[in-house]
């Protein structure tokens, strides 16, 4: 893949590109530079780009995406409540390292939505990327729990999710969205970066 390839693919999503998805691209941009900084407007914005995402991913008949949207949503009135109502001795909920219980609760959170996911759309719908669909949704379903939580832990599933989102969404025709997920990792990255660093002044406080 050479950099005119890419070019040629951002310029070709341009130019199909809807006003509704570049909504949603701006607020869903937008929310993850929220996260990075830990500003609550991360769940205003994310619930935006999330509920538009609803409406594009049913359309393009990619359905666990759109069940992880709708997830989003849910989630992000959840955080929402968790990030302005830390404990009582704590003016603000602090980035944490997840512990091996947490991990666990992930892993099982990833293995159940993955099979359950798989299994419906792959016998119970037309999508033609059943697995590829499932496996996008369950990360990003252990991301957000984790986000919601502030744990570091949450940009890796990120970055996973980001990664394997980008050829799924190239090969669906939505190019431009495929373009956010890339740019989306490299902004994941710097997330992970970002919140080690605050789990480490925590820690050191």
């Amino acid at each position: 893949m050479d950099f005119q390839f890419l070019l040629d693919g951002l310029n070709e999503g341009l130019q199909a590109m809807t006003w509704l998805e570049a909504v949603a691209v701006f607020f869903g941009i937008a929310s993850v530079f929220y996260s990075m900084r830990e500003h609550i407007w991360v769940y205003p914005t994310g619930i935006i780009s999330t509920l538009i995402y609803v409406w594009i991913c049913l359309q393009y008949k990619l359905y666990a995406d759109m069940g992880i949207n709708a997830y989003y949503f849910s989630m992000s009135i959840y955080g929402w409540y968790v990030w302005t109502h830390p404990k009582e001795n704590q003016a603000v909920l602090p980035v944490t390292w997840l512990k091996p219980k947490g991990w666990l609760i992930a892993l099982l959170i990833f293995i159940a939505s993955y099979g359950v996911l798989s299994f419906v759309l792959s016998n119970f719908t037309d999508s033609d990327v059943p697995y590829w669909d499932s496996f996008t949704t369950s990360s990003a379903f252990v991301g957000m729990w984790l986000m919601a939580k502030k744990k570091v832990e949450n940009w890796i599933m990120w970055i996973i999710t980001d990664l394997v989102s980008v050829p799924l969404y190239f090969y669906k025709g939505l190019i431009l969205t495929s373009f956010q997920f890339l740019f989306f990792t490299v902004l994941a990255f710097l997330g992970l970066i970002a919140w080690i660093k605050s789990a480490r002044n925590y820690a050191n406080s």
